[in-house]
């Protein structure tokens, strides 16, 4: 058994832990009510967007971002946090893509996310080709301008022909316990589930239908991969808080089983000390 010093040090160094982890979890809700409202408010915008393009694009199939081609090339962008201290969140993206890349021959990875860049750094599947600024630094300033410019940079690299697929990697917020793994194509552009119903509806469109996809279909990828940054933010804030919270909780009762052991360890020790002044005291009379 440790004796009665070990233990004090170590109840202090799990309390003063406790008080970081207890910290982390109040500024992890604090910042999980802002992130929440921020995707709540754009999902219905993106939802939106996106049925508008699926009935103007149902019979058109001529745009060079709906083109189906045969994949070749595969860019996965890996949606993940900067920091760490959330649980599984980082690992369940990088499990995703260990799982595309197993069956695409040719894959390469984008990292929005230090963590995400960080495990990728150093492979051949990185890849930042193309793109102004270090892409895995966007969540130090998250803003639709910013990301408009990556997502311009994948449409052009889609529409050369370098790749033939683009997928979006993320964990999705549903509420603050629960973060769900996303694997969302993002490039080509999917035509709506019920496109057989669709094109036998007549629309009369104006401008030229043309013309209304090269503007919508741009700002709809856009908008698409703004929510999916503003999804996993959220969801990050939440894993956060959640694994505080439980990292809180274990402290506490490892706080109690120390207590325990200390107070245990310095009954010990005074019946020891006792007993030995009563032998004592008896080979004094004897």
């Amino acid at each position: 058994m440790a004796n009665l010093k070990e233990i004090r040090m170590r109840i202090v160094s799990v309390n003063s832990t406790m008080q970081i982890t207890s910290a982390m979890k109040m500024v992890s809700a604090a910042k999980l009510r802002r992130a929440q409202d921020a995707i709540t408010k754009m999902r219905p915008y993106a939802q939106k967007l996106q049925e508008i393009l699926s009935n103007v694009s149902s019979s058109e199939s001529n745009s060079t971002f709906s083109q189906q081609r045969d994949v070749k090339s595969t860019l996965v962008v890996a949606i993940t946090s900067n920091r760490g201290l959330c649980g599984g969140f980082n690992n369940n993206v990088i499990k995703e893509i260990r799982t595309i890349v197993n069956s695409n021959p040719n894959v390469h990875v984008l990292s929005l996310g230090k963590k995400a860049f960080d495990v990728y750094k150093k492979t051949s599947m990185h890849t930042t080709e193309g793109f102004s600024e270090t892409p895995y630094e966007i969540f130090d300033n998250l803003t639709f301008s910013n990301v408009s410019a990556i997502a311009n940079t994948i449409m052009d690299h889609f529409a050369s022909g370098k790749y033939d697929k683009v997928v979006l990697v993320y964990n999705r917020f549903k509420n603050a316990a629960v973060q769900v793994i996303e694997n969302e194509q993002f490039l080509p552009v999917l035509p709506p589930a019920n496109a057989e119903a669709q094109s036998n509806v007549d629309y009369i469109f104006e401008p030229e239908k043309t013309q209304i996809l090269e503007e919508l279909i741009p700002r709809t990828l856009k908008v698409q991969l703004f929510k999916a940054l503003l999804d996993s933010n959220a969801a990050e804030h939440g894993a956060r808080m959640t694994a505080m919270h439980k990292a809180t909780d274990n402290a506490g009762e490892m706080v109690k089983e120390l207590k325990l052991t200390y107070n245990k360890a310095r009954q010990a020790a005074i019946t020891g000390e006792i007993l030995e002044i009563v032998a004592g005291a008896e080979a004094l009379n004897g």
